[in-house]
């Protein structure tokens, strides 16, 4: 097994890495800092940020639609411009204002190319927007800003649209898909129809590397006998299960499980303090 390091976790032979939601690596981590990210990408972790639109061309690194609660400034986020968005601070999770500024993408991807990068690292850009959001311009933005850094990163989203659009601008970047939005999740839930749904995700973006799922679904669908993560295994996809959002003995059954199911890849705010938990409760 590996040191405690928030890296990953072997069970049986079977490599699951500890994603580092939204650059958290401990419990308690600002949200999308450069430093975490930094640690990340040389300690050889996968690590994930989000994107959103701005009022210009490209994107900024947040996920929130407004500017009030995770950082210093207010209003929706698409109605920022650019150099608004370079005078703010990312807050704490008390609120606090750090030190710690509001990235743009191409200031990620400058990041990216100034760091020595593990080999087993990866950055996942989460893009949280739909296709009819994103303009031509943004989509030039976002390859200039990737193309030098394109073997660093896989691109994800709910919107499949958005999803192939960006990456035909950016051919040779890695992507995946998460079909558990816009209802999705739910509707399966009630149809069972767990083969169904595979397949339509499969055919909605087919480049797609990674399958992101939410964990309650692939519990949900476990309990009804059905394995999503063996589904997508035999249609050589790998599988990331999201999100565990604190690592207390209450969530011990479920990620125990997901590592039974052999998910490639487990989301958490708390890498360290998940890989502390596993490894003590192994021991």
């Amino acid at each position: 097994m590996l040191e405690r390091r928030g890296i990953a976790i072997e069970r049986a032979g079977h490599r699951t890495w500890l994603k580092w939601h939204r650059g958290h690596r401990f419990a308690g981590d600002i949200s999308f800092t450069g430093e975490r990210i930094v640690d990340g990408m040389e300690l050889g972790a996968s690590v994930e940020i989000d994107l959103v639109r701005f009022a210009g061309d490209g994107f900024a690194v947040l996920h929130d639609e407004t500017l009030d609660a995770a950082t210093t400034g207010s209003g929706p986020v698409r109605e920022a411009s650019e150099a608004y968005l370079r005078g703010l601070y990312l807050r704490d999770p008390f609120g606090a204002p750090s030190g710690h500024k509001v990235m743009m993408l191409e200031d990620l991807a400058q990041l990216l190319g100034q760091i020595s990068r593990h080999p087993r690292a990866g950055l996942q850009l989460d893009l949280k927007e739909n296709s009819d959001a994103i303009s031509d311009e943004d989509i030039a933005a976002f390859a200039a800003a990737i193309s030098p850094v394109v073997g660093s990163v896989i691109l994800s989203g709910g919107d499949s649209a958005a999803v192939e659009r960006l990456s035909q601008a950016v051919p040779e970047m890695a992507i995946g898909y998460d079909p558990c939005h816009d209802g999705a999740m739910e509707r399966l839930m009630e149809t069972r129809d767990f083969a169904g749904f595979v397949a339509v995700a499969l055919r909605a973006v087919p480049r797609a590397q990674m399958i992101y799922l939410d964990r309650r679904l692939v519990l949900y669908a476990d309990q009804a006998g059905y394995d999503l993560i063996g589904a997508f295994h035999e249609a050589g996809r790998v599988v990331d299960a999201y999100t565990i959002n604190s690592a207390v003995p209450s969530a011990l059954p479920g990620v125990k499980r997901l590592l039974e199911l052999k998910a490639d890849q487990i989301t958490t705010d708390d890498p360290v303090g998940l890989e502390r938990l596993l490894m003590d409760d192994q021991a």
